[in-house]
């Protein structure tokens, strides 16, 4: 096996050869470092990297390899923390250049799980200031590219996340969805993206925050690596008062089964608007793979309105209030985007009338999405209604002039099961005739995140996506 060969093997692979002894920890971790060495510097994935560490760390995990001891299911395998989540001794500055140098007290819980399963601590990964929208640039830590097109955004919030797994620079990488985040730059960047239920995955975000539209979640190359690092980081704890207990799942096996019989319903826009023709091409085309496998396939979509002003007012202005003491915002400008001190300034004017509203509207729309899933085992849709697009842009083009609501949430399908909780993925697609990534969502019901993994992975066999990498 060459270099080369080891960066792109599924971390399940992974774990089994150093579980026999075919490869070391030390050997993973000197492959992945020389190779982030040698790509972040002009791919810009990572914001914190340190060989020294990794090196001693996967000594550590090497020696008890040698002992025949286990750390557990991940033991020498890579990952990465985004940086906008809390390790203990490292930056958490949220992106923001007037908190640089601001450090981490403690470890979320996923990054004690991780490493308490064996896990080899890369680096952390590039976001935009506060994670507040759909790309990854801010004035800390500049810009991350897209590894299919260099000068084009990665997608965000979890954009260098979503580059160095797709460039080959680890293969698990922790993010953090909140209207998308996990998987907008896993679409944009051609690899998988998970968003769990609502207290699967507890949370340790923004000192503590408890959201219940804001989700840690797996970004890989595989459906079985999502599942098994879903496993891993799932399960209650103290930390998040929204975790549920332990259903008693093994998601890693969950993939396992067939789909014969299912429901499948496909939206080609979830109702919320336009959606690039070519990426509705696309995603059509791969919604055939689950009628080759049996499943029954009927055009359909919620009856849930438009959501896209009940989750601006509703949760995230809201949401982004509970940081508008950080920082005098106002005196920020030419340090801190434009459009998150808007932000902001929204939060000082939306009432209580108006977030009630939203409130009203969310609690409708799950009565609508849990009356349509009753008839489907799955829901699926394109994951954006367009692929990556220029660095230099904001947001899609069809959307210049318009609302920042509007350029923030009017190009995603993916934040209406942010505001529902249900779990959803987003695996690759196909690419558009200039080879742009485009990515197909997957939904489900209430909870039902092994169903979800089970249809992704039932996709993937059908139409496996791995073997294709970018030419970097």
């Amino acid at each position: 096996m060459n270099d080369a060969d080891l960066c792109w093997m599924p971390a399940t692979e992974l774990a089994a050869a150093v579980r026999t002894g075919s490869i070391t920890p030390t050997e993973i971790a000197g492959v992945f470092a020389d190779r982030i060495e040698t790509i972040n510097p002009d791919l810009n994935a990572y914001i914190h990297f340190d060989r020294e560490q990794v090196m001693a760390d996967a000594g550590a995990l090497q020696e008890e390899a040698a002992r025949g001891m286990s750390a557990g299911p991940l033991h020498g395998v890579p990952f990465s923390i985004k940086g906008l989540t809390t390790m203990a001794g490292l930056p958490l500055d949220s992106s923001l250049k007037p908190r640089a140098g601001t450090m981490g007290s403690h470890d979320a819980t996923v990054v004690t799980r991780l490493k308490e399963a064996g896990g080899l601590f890369l680096g952390k990964t590039n976001a935009p200031e506060f994670g507040y929208y759909g790309g990854t640039d801010s004035h800390l830590y500049g810009p991350t590219h897209n590894p299919w097109r260099r000068g084009h955004t990665a997608g965000g919030s979890s954009g260098g996340a979503a580059a160095a797994v797709a460039s080959g620079l680890g293969p698990l990488a922790e993010g953090a969805d909140g209207a998308g985040s996990v998987r907008i730059p896993s679409a944009m960047c051609g690899v998988v993206g998970f968003k769990p239920s609502l207290g699967r995955i507890p949370h340790t975000l923004l000192d503590g925050r408890h959201y219940t539209h804001v989700f840690h979640g797996p970004i890989t190359r595989t459906v079985a690596d999502a599942a098994l690092m879903f496993s891993v980081m799932s399960g209650p704890a103290d930390s998040d008062p929204n975790s549920v207990p332990d259903d008693g799942v093994d998601y890693a096996s969950s993939i396992e089964g067939d789909i014969a019989g299912w429901r499948v319903a496909w939206s080609p826009d979830l109702g919320l608007g336009y959606v690039d023709p070519e990426v509705v091409s696309v995603c059509s085309e791969a919604v055939r793979a689950f009628e080759a496998l049996g499943a029954v396939v009927e055009e359909a979509t919620p009856d849930w309105g438009n959501p896209e002003e009940a989750m601006w007012k509703g949760l995230w202005v809201p949401g982004y209030s509970c940081e508008y003491d950080v920082l005098d915002w106002k005196s920020q400008r030419g340090e801190v985007d434009d459009q998150l001190i808007e932000i902001f300034a929204q939060a000082e004017t939306l009432t209580a009338v108006e977030i009630g509203r939203a409130e009203a509207f969310r609690g409708r729309m799950w009565d609508t999405f849990s009356a349509f899933m009753r008839t489907y085992d799955i829901l699926v849709s394109p994951t954006l209604a367009t692929p990556t697009f220029p660095l230099d842009r904001f947001a899609p083009e069809w959307l210049d002039g318009q609302s920042l609501q509007r350029q923030l949430l009017g190009w995603l399908l993916t934040y209406p099961f942010n505001m529902t909780t249900t779990p959803a993925i987003t695996v690759p697609a196909g690419f558009t005739r200039d080879g742009r990534p485009v990515g197909l969502q997957i939904a489900g019901r209430h909870r039902a995140d092994a169903a979800v993994l089970r249809a992704a992975a039932n996709y993937e066999a059908s139409r496996p996506w791995s073997d294709v990498k970018p030419a970097l």
